[in-house]
């Protein structure tokens, strides 16, 4: 089975994150498969927009246990490659010339909250929960965190950033990392109201209305693959400290790290 599925109905392309059974958590292939999906949709002249969900019950738990066990046991240089194309995904996402649409359909953590940031509608369930819990395994969101910060403003993420606190949709609409909250029975012709919103537009009006709004923020994806490079040096920094060792390790066994002992 892909990672991602990717399907067309008309104009519309919808990309599914297809790991049900490990709650659509990133890992190589997720993030390869994903990647290669956006760069396909991007260059499709018929697609007008894109939706993005993920299989089963969650949107996207973050990291892959068995990913982060070959992370943290990866060297410096391995963990910045390996954080890059995370970024690039990101970075892809976010600048990609179509409007898309995050159907978050349950639990985002993580990444998971990154891919929610990059997406410039969101919409999401009232039961789906959030979270940036990396501080909890001696780490920091570093390659989401310009998209996140540029989603719910600085003081926002200065609290999800150094508390890892798990939040609901309630409190994701109100810093506006989603734009909406519905039912769960309601998600769908939610999105596809804002699809048919989104259908009245000019496809050129609105790839340059997009460039225009991240232009005014300051936010270029030239600018962003450095400040790209600058991040994945950060976590593979941290992923091979002392205290991103102790972190990741007391998680992957299930056990306390020095801090809380």
């Amino acid at each position: 089975m892909p990672a991602v599925e990717l399907t067309r109905r008309g104009a519309v392309a919808h990309l599914r994150m297809n790991r049900p059974e490990v709650h659509n958590a990133f890992d190589d292939a997720l993030i390869a498969d994903l990647t290669a999906a956006i760069d396909e949709v991007d260059a499709d002249p018929a697609v007008r927009a894109v939706v993005l969900t993920g299989a089963g019950a969650s949107f996207s738990a973050g990291a892959d246990l068995n990913w982060m066990r070959g992370m943290a046991s990866a060297s410096e240089e391995d963990n910045r490659a390996d954080s890059l194309r995370l970024a690039r995904l990101m970075r892809r996402l976010q600048f990609l010339s179509k409007p898309t649409v995050a159907r978050v359909n349950g639990a985002a953590f993580g990444g998971g909250v990154g891919l929610v940031a990059c997406c410039d509608i969101a919409i999401a369930a009232e039961g789906a929960k959030f979270a940036l819990s990396e501080v909890k395994l001696g780490l920091v969101p570093a390659v989401i965190s310009p998209y996140v910060i540029a989603a719910i403003g600085l003081r926002q993420a200065r609290r999800l950033f150094i508390t890892g606190e798990v939040f609901g949709a309630a409190a994701a609409t109100a810093m506006g990392l989603v734009h909406e909250t519905v039912p769960m029975e309601e998600l769908e012709p939610a999105i596809e109201r804002v699809l048919g919103l989104l259908t009245k537009g000019g496809p050129v009006a609105q790839r340059e209305a997009k460039r225009l709004a991240l232009g005014m923020g300051d936010m270029t994806e030239q600018a962003m693959e450095q400040v790209d490079a600058e991040n994945a040096a950060l976590i593979a920094r941290l992923r091979v400290s002392p205290e991103g060792q102790d972190g990741l390790s007391a998680f992957l066994d299930k056990g306390l790290p020095t801090w809380l002992r």
